[in-house]
């Protein structure tokens, strides 16, 4: 792995991001604006699914308004994430919340296939002013824990 990630570290993109005066805190600033653009629609959506506003606010029109923002803001991050990764890629790499926040994005996102393909199907039933399943419920939980344990090992990424 130390091959790839000296690679990535000394390609002439790398160095450009890190050679280039302000493009750093700029992408870190971006980075910012896409976490903010993903989390705060996705967590609006899971408290729906947990039961906020269930008399008042269909789960489509939550997931029509809201995951269309998510999916923008998951994006913004993930692109100004990979170009921040690489100049640092075999310091980064090295840190102890590296892997943690591979893994709750990972997770993050298998818990999102899991419940578009499977539980949110069945939406028309529970759409509104119904108990929102057990599963659909989990899936909330999942997606709250995962999507915040992700932005706290992106900023222990910069100490640990």
């Amino acid at each position: 792995m130390d091959n790839i990630f000296s690679w990535l570290e000394d390609n002439w993109f790398s160095e450009a991001v890190r050679g280039t005066a302000y493009l750093y805190p700029m992408l870190e600033s971006v980075h910012i604006i896409g976490i903010a653009l993903l989390i705060g629609p996705a967590a609006a959506f899971d408290l729906r699914l947990l039961g906020l506003g269930r008399r008042t606010l269909r789960v489509t029109t939550a997931a029509d308004y809201l995951l269309r923002m998510s999916h923008l803001g998951f994006v913004i991050a993930a692109v100004t994430g990979v170009v921040m990764f690489l100049p640092g890629a075999s310091l980064l790499a090295d840190r102890g919340s590296a892997p943690w926040k591979l893994g709750l994005i990972l997770l993050a996102g298998l818990n999102i296939l899991i419940f578009h393909r499977r539980t949110y199907r069945g939406v028309a039933d529970w759409d509104m002013d119904q108990p929102t399943p057990v599963a659909a419920r989990v899936a909330a939980v999942v997606s709250l824990t995962s999507w915040s344990g992700v932005t706290i090992a992106g900023r222990l990424l910069a100490y640990t």
